[in-house]
């Protein structure tokens, strides 16, 4: 069967990976696995929510190769291709409960989409294996439209509890509908809600933009504070009440 495939998108700064990070330990937890986790923002930040290292990522082996061919240490008796299929296979991180893959930076100009391209092929040649798929998306929605899942079962959208928050998911859902995505289900989760509550105000623009609210989370000191101390806010206990609203949340819309 395909996996069950999530994405999780919003702007910079509304805590759209620490809230996958805590989907995907929801998972784990669940028993729900395996699960294959896709880091496709350039600013790859995931793996320190999840507390995984990364040795390398797809955009340092691009540099990696570049580097090989042009200095000829290719090596003997094999092809490019026969090379970067090697190389690229290293870059899928195996944890205990989910594997991971890291797209990362580049270096040279005009090199994402070689990159990008990189990313479909290697999430094509491995989703098949997972029941879950979970990519955590940069601020727009390149990866999705450039194919990178060929299906999207539940896109979640990550605003702050602020109106211009709620614009911005409202300007990427829009996205979605132009091109014609058609993910199974789709939902805003409003982040940062002082005591969990959500402001008449900030539902009013809800509203306007015709968004369904999947759920609200509450501010969460102990999130800032591992953030602080460089600790995986993904492993907080399952009563934090950050947490504890989101799996509610999970669990209401079927995963």
């Amino acid at each position: 069967m395909a996996p069950h495939t999530i994405a999780v998108a919003g702007k910079g700064g509304v805590g759209k990976t620490t809230t996958c990070g805590m989907l995907i330990d929801y998972l784990c937890k669940k028993k729900k696995g395996p699960v294959l986790v896709v880091d496709a923002d350039a600013n790859s930040n995931l793996n320190e929510v999840l507390g995984v290292e990364v040795e390398t990522s797809l955009g340092q082996i691009r540099e990696e190769m570049a580097q090989a061919e042009l200095k000829g240490t290719i090596p003997s008796g094999m092809t490019k291709a026969d090379y970067a299929e090697m190389k690229f296979s290293s870059a899928l991180i195996e944890d205990d409960d989910f594997d991971m893959l890291v797209m990362g930076r580049t270096q040279g100009k005009g090199c994402y989409c070689y990159v990008n391209g990189v990313l479909q092929s290697q999430v094509a040649k491995y989703a098949a294996n997972y029941a879950y798929v979970v990519m955590d998306n940069e601020a727009g929605l390149e990866h999705i439209a450039r194919g990178t899942l060929p299906h999207v079962d539940t896109m979640l959208l990550i605003s702050d509890c602020s109106r211009r928050g709620v614009q911005a998911v409202a300007r990427i859902a829009e996205m979605i509908g132009q091109m014609n995505l058609n993910p199974g289900q789709m939902g805003l989760i409003i982040n940062r809600a002082p005591q969990g509550d959500l402001d008449p105000g900030i539902r009013e623009e809800i509203d306007k933009h015709g968004l369904k609210l999947f759920g609200v989370l509450p501010h969460d000191e102990a999130v800032y504070r591992c953030d602080c101390d460089g600790k995986p806010s993904a492993y907080l206990s399952e009563d934090d009440p950050m947490k504890a609203a989101l799996n509610k949340i999970l669990r209401d819309i079927g995963l």
